[in-house]
Order: structure tokens, then C-alpha cells, then sequence
């Protein structure tokens, strides 16, 4: 396998060093285009139906696909926003330099071309290319020949290959940018000030994680990057603003795996004259409303489930739900020897060095939360679980 990728890339480095020594450049600064993918097709769907004058278009994507046929070749491009099909008619009728370079290109490349809008016989929207051009040359093929990135490991480190060859990772993105907006508009409608507190802080606090820590050499003092945005937000609370809220970069120096990263995004808010129900009513219709406003109802699928998220959601009390989904009261086992042991009489595997907190959150994670599918707020956390 790596023979044959090496071979790839020493062709299309031959390729790279021919198309320079005709004095093309492979990677311009720069190109003009009139229109993404998605608009040129939308424009063509526009033009049909107003039954006007199909004009010329300039886009610019990555090769995904091409077909051969005859003197002709279909070409498939993808940018941000979709793809679409391009159609170079009769190969020879282009000039000379411009057959070499249609021969040097290869899939992976991104070409910017021009050209009339039609749509072919089978009905699929097509560019009609009059002329083209080469805007960067890939030197290494695209993964596993667009039939997907199946490799987990490969897809976490290296995020653009995941993004090129799985299109469902890119609405994922999208879909998570469009919701961040959302929760700012929404927070911002009800009058919270948004804040950017400090990253790096004298002390860790606000949560119970182990810290990043970093040496400041003008102070010459060591910081810890921070594991919560609590407690500067609570300070701003105390200095006179009613409602302030962060979005923002937390670190904290533990395991990784696919559903916990050591750096990941947190959304804090504080409200002042408000207790914990005004905050379950607050986070309900947030929450609801982004997913109404983005689906259009309050249902989503996720894997082979379906999740509601239609307000009232049910409120457990913590304490309760643990008693019922492993018939342990934890209010019955006041220190952590005591609750450790009755654990340990259901199979569960503890760690001595826990304190009693760390068991009834193990209590959640192993009995309680795989049985709350849909949105449910758990409430009454006892004292050691907070930091």
C-alpha cells in the first residue's frame, strides 16, 4: 500500500514540474468566481423557469470524479456548498496547452472553470466548460477513492481529510456553527451580556478536574489553564451585571476518547434574583426553540432512536432516579466505605481512592443515564458532588 502511494505522488510530482515548466503556475493567489456550486445550480433551476437566457458562470471546486467518453469527459467538482457536474465537450477543441493541462489533472485537484449552464439528458444540472483553470495541484490521492474515511483514528487527527471524503461531517460542522449562533441570539434576546473571561487564572477552580499548567516567565509564576468559567462569571455578578454569559475553551488535563476531549467548548450563563427552576425553564425553551427553529419540529433521530424535545421535559430528583434504576439509596450509606461496599454487592468495580461524591456520580453514569434517552433535567445533587 505504501509502494503504491509512493508512486502516486512521484507521478504527480512529474506531472507538478511539467505543468511549471510550461510556465502555468499551479497554485495562483487567487480566482474570481461568479457563483458556488449550489448557486450556479439554483440559477439554472431559475432561468428554466423563467424560460430566460442561461448565462455563464464561473465556479471553482475540488475534482471528486471524471468519466471518459469518448472525445468527451464528465467531470464532478465540490465546494463549501455542494457539487456539481462539468461537461468538457469534444476535448479537442481546446487548445494544445489546455489538453496538456485537462491530462496533468487528477482527482483530488481543484480547477476553476467558466462556462454555460445546461442540464443533460438524464436531467443533471451541468456546466457546459469553455475554458478552465488549474488552482492548486494535489500531490497525494484522496482517501480510499471517495468511497468514504472509514478509519476513526485517522478521521479525529486529521479533521480535513474527514471533511473532503465524508460530506455528513461538514453538516456537522455547519449544524454546529448554526446552533452557537442560535444559543447567542436567544441568550442575547433575554438580556444576558455576553463576556470573555480569563483563560489563564492564578488558580484552577470552579470544577473538580485536574489543570493544564503553564509557566508565565514576565511573572515568573506558573497558571493553570482554566478547568470552568464559573467563577470569574460570578464575579461579574457580584460587580453589579444581571445576567452575563460565556462561550468558551475549557481544559482539563484527563482521559481522552471519542466522547471526551481534554480541550472542548462550554456554555455558562448567571442570573441574578433567579434559583435553579428559573434555569430549567430558561435552558427548556432555549434548547427546544434552536431545535424547532433548525428542523423545523422537536423531534431528531439519533442512531436508531428518536429524541423529543418538545417542552415540558420530565425533572427527576437525583436521589430518586438513582434509588429506582439501582435500588441504592444513597442517602442510606452516609460515608464513601459504606456506599463503596453496597456498590461492589451489584458487580461495580470502584476505585478505593474515590471519594464519595465520585461513587453516586458513578451511580449516574452506569444505572441512571442509560435509561434517560429523552431530554430530562436531574436535580438535588447532593453536596460532594460539588466543587
Amino acid at each position: 500500500m505504501a509502494a503504491r502511494l509512493d508512486r502516486i505522488v512521484r507521478q504527480r510530482l512529474e506531472k507538478l514540474e511539467g505543468i511549471r515548466a510550461r510556465g502555468i503556475n499551479p497554485y495562483p493567489h487567487r480566482y474570481k468566481r461568479t457563483h458556488t456550486t449550489e448557486q450556479a445550480v439554483t440559477l439554472l433551476r431559475q432561468k428554466e423557469n423563467d424560460l430566460a437566457q442561461v448565462e455563464e458562470v464561473s465556479v471553482a471546486g475540488r475534482i471528486i470524479a471524471r468519466r471518459l467518453m469518448g472525445k468527451s469527459a464528465f467531470v464532478d467538482i465540490r465546494d463549501g456548498s455542494g457539487k456539481v457536474q462539468l461537461l468538457f465537450q469534444n476535448i479537442n477543441k481546446f487548445d494544445k496547452g489546455q489538453i496538456q493541462l485537462f491530462n496533468d489533472l487528477d482527482i483530488g485537484d481543484i480547477i476553476g472553470v467558466e462556462g454555460n449552464l445546461l442540464r443533460t439528458k438524464s436531467g443533471e444540472p451541468t456546466i457546459l466548460v469553455g475554458d478552465f483553470t488549474l488552482l492548486s495541484k494535489s500531490l497525494h490521492p484522496l482517501p480510499e477513492k471517495w468511497h468514504g474515511l472509514q478509519d476513526v483514528d485517522t478521521r479525529y487527527r486529521q479533521r480535513y481529510l474527514d471533511l473532503i471524503a465524508n460530506p455528513e461531517t461538514e453538516e456537522t460542522f455547519r449544524v454546529r456553527s448554526q446552533i452557537i449562533a442560535a444559543i447567542r441570539q436567544f441568550l442575547n434576546q433575554q438580556d444576558f451580556l455576553e463576556v470573555e473571561t480569563p483563560i489563564m487564572q492564578m488558580s484552577a477552580g470552579g470544577a473538580l478536574a485536574h489543570p493544564f499548567i503553564t509557566h508565565y516567565h514576565s511573572l515568573d509564576h506558573d497558571f493553570y489553564l482554566r478547568i470552568a468559567l464559573e467563577l470569574h462569571l460570578k464575579r461579574l455578578i457580584i460587580g453589579g451585571f444581571d445576567r452575563v454569559y460565556e462561550l468558551g475553551r475549557i481544559f482539563r488535563n484527563e482521559g481522552i476518547s471519542t466522547r471526551h476531549n481534554p480541550e472542548f467548548t462550554m456554555l455558562e450563563s448567571y442570573q441574578a434574583y433567579a434559583d435553579y427552576n428559573d434555569v430549567m425553564g430558561m435552558l427548556e425553551e432555549m434548547v427546544s426553540g434552536i431545535i424547532r427553529q433548525l428542523t423545523g419540529g422537536y423531534k431528531v433521530k439519533f442512531s436508531d432512536s428518536t429524541i423529543d424535545f418538545k417542552p415540558p421535559w420530565p425533572r427527576l430528583e437525583l436521589r430518586q432516579a438513582i434509588k429506582k434504576y439501582s435500588g441504592i439509596d444513597f442517602n442510606e450509606f452516609p460515608d464513601a466505605d459504606s456506599l463503596k461496599a453496597e456498590m461492589q454487592k451489584l458487580h461495580i468495580e470502584v476505585d478505593p481512592t474515590k471519594d464519595r461524591g465520585r461513587f453516586i456520580d458513578e451511580l449516574i453514569s452506569t444505572f441512571v443515564e442509560p435509561n434517560l434517552l429523552q431530554p430530562t433535567f436531574l436535580f438535588d445533587y447532593p453536596v460532594e458532588m460539588s466543587p
